[in-house]
């Protein structure tokens, strides 16, 4: 199999739902300001395919292509099934993941290692996944450059982007985590 990227606990301290990685985020009820599916809160177990969820149906189109084309393909000929922890998602589920990262964490600068603001989110815009389970991840890890899908952040081997360039070049290096990452500067 491909190289697995793990954390180490010198990364950081995750949670907050794996820090929005884990293999199940729970969905919020939607009352009371909580966020709902409409916002890009998913269930547990949806796939790349399963555009009745806003989380996935609006994430960019060649994001979603790509993804798509690695997991309908090679990714399902090894075995490995690719679920969508967190894709798209609205300004308000955005802020809402910032308010809790800060309040877990405890400050405003170790949640920014974990959570982007609403402004600077890929998520936000559509341009980011949260791939799970820890099979796919490591599938990703070894042959998502082929698709153009890169790992972002060292610290969140469950956080990809497209990077078209990547099939032909390989993917970029990663930043340590989103704070070295020029786009999450305000």
């Amino acid at each position: 199999m491909g190289t697995v990227v793990h954390r180490s606990a010198s990364s950081g301290p995750p949670s907050l739902g794996a820090a929005l990685g884990g293999d199940h985020i729970g969905m919020p009820t939607g009352s009371d300001g909580a966020v709902t599916v409409d916002d890009g809160a998913l269930p547990g177990g949806v796939t790349v395919f399963d555009d009745r969820y806003p989380g996935v149906a609006n994430l960019d189109p060649d994001l979603l292509q790509a993804l798509r084309a690695a997991a309908a393909a090679d990714a399902a000929d090894d075995g490995v099934a690719f679920t969508v922890n967190s894709g798209w998602r609205s300004r308000e589920h955005q802020d809402q993941l910032l308010r809790e990262a800060v309040s877990e964490y405890g400050s405003e600068a170790e949640a920014a290692r974990w959570v982007a603001t609403a402004d600077t989110s890929a998520h936000v815009s559509g341009d980011a996944v949260d791939i799970g389970p820890v099979e796919a991840r490591a599938w990703l890890s070894e042959h998502g450059a082929g698709y153009g899908l890169c790992q972002t952040y060292r610290n969140e081997p469950w956080h990809y982007e497209l990077h078209p360039e990547a099939v032909d070049r390989g993917c970029p290096a990663m930043y340590a985590d989103p704070t070295q990452d020029p786009r999450m500067q305000p």
